[in-house]
């Protein structure tokens, strides 16, 4: 397969940051028109007036974003925070079909997940690494999974292990990092579990791999099979041994798990429901058991529905859920002591399909990868509160899956 790191020239800025007019009759597909400045005056007016200490600091930084498209799976883009400013700046690497990418810690390092079903002759997907060199990707070894579709790779918290996962494979594959360089995979497995929805769980779906906040345990979802492996973690060798399974609600769908920073709750996102479980880590064995679970959909709605992502502020006082197909944002206030959550609002996401989402550095704006709309969304938020923008910016992007700061 050909492929290289590096930039290319795309379209031109100015024609790639366009903006394209709001559409009153649904706030579901909306373009925002209202400039940079009035957004942040309304949300962060110390980036308007430029002269807080906030707006003096704050600089540029290099966004890369994965994307579905079959050949330039990696673009880059130069975020303003300033202005709420999204600029186009190429083709960070030319590999195919890219659904998720992964920092290091130092962000020295990147990892990519490639949805492929065939890669070097072999029928899984691709997992690739890079070195970051001034914004640009250098790109160092490219390894095959255990099965195809790899969709999701973690990069344990030593930097010293990766952990994929592959969803129409329904298996997984651990590797070892030494300077950046991915071995072959050292570990698999292929779970053989379904659940009893029979459109979405007639096989096993591995979605989603994580670490326990003191890195000595690994989970894997598995959305087909309705559960959570748990895995002792070795990351010098990168084996995982196992530990014991989260058994979600039958037919819901486990898609990803994101802990909180009081070191004790985490939060599970189930797809086919749109439903989050509030569960309670146990340090001892690493086994989770769950508080409470929250519909994420208003009462007044019937129709399709994937849940999809989790977001939590840095100061862990506020979590955003995404929902596809209804597509919106959803805020909670959250307990730091308890992870309890009390819901916000519910808030438009720009566009169809949110895949990911992610809050800047800063904290005072959201970004929203919609797949289906490939946009790139942009809202203002208040750090204070926690409430987004219902009113937003977008740029394109050929079916965006990720996005991550560099």
């Amino acid at each position: 397969m050909c492929r290289r790191a590096g930039f290319r020239t795309g379209a031109p800025p100015g024609a790639w940051a366009t903006m394209v007019g709001m559409n009153q009759s649904t706030r579901r597909e909306f373009l925002v028109t209202a400039s940079a400045a009035s957004i942040a005056t309304a949300i962060a007016p110390e980036f308007a007036a430029g002269s807080a200490p906030q707006a003096r600091i704050a600089k540029r930084q290099r966004v890369f974003v994965g994307s579905l498209s079959k050949e330039n799976g990696i673009l880059a883009y130069d975020w303003d925070p300033a202005t709420a400013v999204l600029t186009q700046a190429g083709v960070a690497a030319q590999t195919p079909l890219v659904a998720w990418l992964a920092f290091s810690h130092g962000h020295e390092y990147m990892y990519s997940a490639s949805e492929l079903w065939e890669f070097e002759g072999k029928l899984t997907g691709e997992v690739a690494s890079y070195r970051v060199v001034n914004g640009e990707l250098q790109l160092l070894s490219a390894r095959n999974s255990a099965g195809k579709g790899t969709c999701h790779v973690a990069v344990d918290p030593t930097g010293q292990m990766l952990i994929a996962a592959d969803y129409a494979g329904g298996s997984a594959a651990s590797f070892r990092i030494e300077n950046g360089h991915l071995s072959e995979a050292v570990w698999t497995a292929h779970y053989t579990d379904h659940g009893p929805d029979l459109a979405r769980q007639k096989t096993a779906h591995a979605h989603f791999s994580s670490f326990s906040p003191d890195n000595r345990f690994a989970y894997i979802n598995d959305l087909g099979g309705d559960r959570i492996h748990i895995y002792k973690t070795h990351p010098a060798t990168a084996q995982l041994m196992p530990a014991g399974v989260y058994r979600g609600g039958p037919g819901w769908g486990p898609r990803t798990l994101h802990f909180h920073p009081n070191g004790h709750t985490a939060y599970c996102m189930y797809e086919i429901v749109s439903r989050v479980d509030v569960l309670e880590w146990h340090k001892a064995d690493g086994g989770l058991t769950r508080v409470t679970t929250i519909d994420l959909l208003p009462a007044s709605y019937h129709g399709p529905t994937r849940g999809c992502d989790t977001v939590i502020s840095s100061d862990g006082l506020f979590v955003y859920f995404a929902n596809r197909d209804d597509n919106f944002l959803y805020a909670f206030q959250c307990d730091w002591k308890t992870g309890t959550l009390t819901p916000m609002r519910r808030s438009s996401c720009g566009g169809k399909t949110p895949r990911n989402f992610v809050l800047d550095p800063t904290g005072h704006w959201m970004l929203v990868a919609n797949q289906d709309s490939n946009l790139l969304s942009v809202f203002a938020r208040n750090p204070e509160t926690g409430e987004l923008a219902d009113e937003g910016r977008s740029y394109p992007a050929e079916k965006p899956m990720r996005i991550l700061f560099a």
